[in-house]
């Protein structure tokens, strides 16, 4: 008994350690990696770089134009994606009945989120682009990276939803309230703070996606920002990859400066995000 339960124990603690050096690496590959973009890209990071448009020479190059086309790319990817996503997973749980069909689609939707990006911006290509005749517009990206993380936002809600105690509704029916009065004002709630957890996760995501934007004809040169969803755009990480494909050494230090501008406005839009998400967790009550 004494000898199995000091192997089990030394299995224990062979697996911490592995388990810390494997954490202890990964974050001295982030340190390296983030100590190269910010020693190479802040002597560029100034007001000019930031208010100026893309332009053959470095020393005149900006990013205000990917800048701008990224804010209104995830507005109108927030703005269509949370709402079908979150009404879709209250669907799934709390009003689609067990049955083949219900199971055919929440398989489907797994898979889905899995499914490699480009294939998103192939679909978003043959039928935004193309079928509806959006051309190569904020909308257009907005609605492929709908795609792209719809499956995220709608198994993550789920699981959120899935998470309410029965009690909460049992408590609900027994003051006489309908279903949906119940879900509004008792399930979603209590649900948001999860909802909201995966939404970040899915607009992280989006946020740092070039490959589905290429596809549908994203611009890597534009000397202007977008005033409608239907004008062209161009996004941080495809300005990004268009210095890094540059031959001059110049180009790669300001797209360190791009690289730092782009972490910079992920952690500021999860920011706000878990700000929202943390001011609804005081209504959660069990």
């Amino acid at each position: 008994m004494k000898t199995h339960r000091s192997r089990r124990d030394l299995k224990t603690r062979i697996f911490k350690i592995v388990a810390a050096a494997s954490t202890l690496i990964a974050l001295i590959f982030l340190f390296l990696l983030l100590y190269d973009s910010f020693s190479d890209g802040l002597p560029w990071l100034d007001k000019q770089f930031l208010t100026s448009f893309p332009s053959r020479f470095p020393e005149k190059a900006g990013i205000k134009s990917a800048l701008y086309g990224s804010v209104w790319l995830m507005a109108f990817t927030a703005i269509i994606s949370v709402p079908i996503g979150v009404m879709a997973a209250v669907y799934l749980e709390e009003y689609a009945k067990d049955s083949f069909l219900e199971t055919v689609i929440e398989t489907n939707i797994s898979n889905l989120a899995g499914v490699p990006s480009i294939v998103y911006g192939m679909l978003g290509l043959a039928f935004f682009v193309r079928a509806l005749q959006l051309e190569r517009s904020v909308l257009s990206g907005a609605l492929t990276m709908t795609l792209l993380i719809l499956p995220i936002i709608i198994i993550s809600s789920q699981e959120a939803i899935r998470a309410v105690p029965k009690s909460i509704r049992m408590a609900s029916y027994a003051l006489g309230a309908t279903k949906w009065e119940t879900t509004r004002h008792h399930v979603i709630p209590n649900a948001l703070p999860g909802i909201l957890t995966g939404t970040i996760l899915a607009m992280s995501r989006a946020v740092g996606e070039a490959a589905p934007l290429i596809m549908i004809g994203a611009l890597t040169f534009i000397a202007f920002t977008p005033k409608t969803p239907f004008d062209p755009f161009t996004v941080l990480p495809i300005q990004i990859f268009n210095w890094v494909s540059r031959p001059k050494e110049e180009f790669r230090l300001i797209a360190a400066a791009g690289i730092i501008v782009l972490l910079v406005f992920l952690l500021t839009m999860n920011a706000v995000a878990i700000l929202i998400r943390n001011r609804y967790q005081r209504y959660a009550r069990w």
